[in-house]
């Protein structure tokens, strides 16, 4: 396996590969979830390409940037163990050459990217934007694999190679969960155990509305209700039901429902959702 530190070692490499070419971009602290998302690759594709790099701009002034684990060594062995071809481990200098107030600055979508996260987290997607943009013109990928979880992010990268027209096929990836039903993050680490117990009313209520939703009811209203009960001891940021263009829903549409939420388990906030 290559690991590869910098731009130009990337693009000698890139020039070397033939045949289709599959990437997973990550911030590391790798778990089954992207497991899941580098295994898919694997077997779709001639070569895999992992990126390892904690994006600075997508980190708002108050949340955790220094603080996000960082354990590029078992990262690195995973993907070695999972047969990984290169992983792309650039610094921050490489990726933003130029400072704050002399780089060029992207926007993501306005109607996917305000409301939910990006009422939350301002500038948070024009961030995500901003990295996935570069990280696919050095690695040109063939294919490029992002999980369900992040579903607002995934929408605004499906949105953003098909306006900028990049020859890049964005394969979304289902939810990864551990034992416990709760769906895997790199977040999950800084639970005890009383809150990881805390936070199984996020999967708790996406199952309870699914079976509601299952047994044919498709008021929004009702739904949300039944869903906000069981999230009742956790500080909730948003239950939301949304179409795929993020318009807020009263009425279930199969095959074009999204159920989002984020809650607050102590310091840490978890994302969760349920594509319909």
């Amino acid at each position: 396996m290559r690991v590869l530190e910098t731009i130009a070692t990337l693009r000698e490499y890139r020039k070397s590969l033939k045949e289709s070419v599959g990437f997973v971009p990550t911030m590391g602290a790798l778990h089954k979830g992207h497991q899941s998302l580098i295994e898919r690759s694997l077997k779709e594709n001639s070569h895999t390409i992992v990126s390892v790099f904690v994006n600075p701009t997508q980190f708002g002034p108050n949340e955790d940037f220094n603080a996000y684990p960082r354990p590029l060594e078992k990262d690195l062995a995973l993907c070695e163990g999972l047969g990984v071809n290169a992983v792309f481990v650039p610094k921050t200098s490489e990726m933003y050459p130029y400072e704050i107030e002399q780089r060029l600055k992207l926007y993501a979508p306005t109607f996917l990217s305000q409301s939910l996260e990006g009422a939350m987290r301002e500038g948070h997607f024009d961030g995500v934007v901003q990295v996935v943009l570069k990280m696919f013109h050095l690695v040109n990928p063939t294919r490029a694999y992002f999980g369900k979880k992040d579903a607002q992010q995934l929408l605004i990268i499906e949105h953003l190679v098909k306006d900028l027209l990049l020859d890049i096929e964005i394969t979304p990836c289902e939810i990864v969960r551990d034992d416990d039903n709760l769906a895997l993050s790199s977040r999950n680490v800084y639970l005890n155990a009383t809150q990881r117990k805390q936070a199984l009313a996020i999967p708790k209520a996406l199952e309870s509305i699914k079976q509601a939703i299952d047994k044919g009811e498709k008021a929004c209203e009702k739904l949300k209700k039944l869903g906000l009960e069981i999230l009742e001891t956790l500080e909730v940021d948003y239950l939301e039901f949304c179409n795929h263009k993020l318009e807020s829903l009263k009425t279930i549409e199969p095959a074009n429902t999204l159920v989002l939420v984020a809650a607050r388990v102590g310091k840490t906030r978890l994302l969760d959702n349920l594509w319909v």
